[in-house]
């Protein structure tokens, strides 16, 4: 039941005692105790990668609700179908996975009371980095860029998403579709 429950939101932060009082609530009795050691034990199988939260400006990390990733989504499919899927956040587990395949440090960012899905460091160069199912709506588009406009450091900007198009720019953000992101193993 824990491991369906990460597996149907991965991408959203989770709090140990939130879980545990959420089975508790429905036919389970269990404790943040439990909840936190079978989740201890996904993440030592590599069934699940947990992402720490960092302060943007604060250059902190931060203890509280860490995000959980799925080491791959098959498994996701096949224990709960596809069924309420947000594509967002299956976009987002993807690109977690990728970037920690790829030699980076993977950080779930926070800048004030906004959210950057990710703050990647690898040989002491920062990258952050939104993804997004389709910003093809201007009012979608605005939100995720919004976070990366709110960093006022010189560090690049990504935002990654479902565009079909060839990579743009906005304001100094680069904008690329995932499916091409994925291809270049370089970046």
């Amino acid at each position: 039941m824990i491991g369906n429950y990460l597996m149907d939101n991965v991408g959203n932060q989770t709090s140990i005692r939130n879980v545990a009082s959420k089975l508790t609530s429905g036919t389970y009795k269990t404790n943040d105790k439990t909840v936190g050691a079978y989740m201890n034990y996904f993440c030592r199988s590599f069934l699940f990668y947990p992402i720490q939260r960092y302060d943007i400006k604060g250059k902190r990390y931060l203890e509280s609700d860490k995000k959980y990733y799925l080491s791959d989504l098959a498994f996701r499919f096949s224990e709960i179908g596809t069924k309420n899927a947000d594509y967002g956040h299956l976009y987002e587990n993807i690109v977690a996975i990728e970037l920690l395949r790829r030699g980076y440090e993977v950080y779930v960012g926070k800048l004030h009371e906004k959210e950057v899905d990710f703050v990647t460091i690898k040989e002491g160069e920062k990258v952050y980095i939104q993804v997004s199912d389709d910003i093809s709506r201007e009012d979608t588009f605005k939100r995720e860029v919004s976070s990366l406009l709110g960093i006022k450091d010189a560090y690049p900007k990504l935002l990654i998403a479902r565009t079909k198009h060839e990579e743009s720019q906005h304001e100094g953000i680069r904008i690329i579709d995932i499916a091409r992101w994925l291809s270049d193993s370089q970046k």
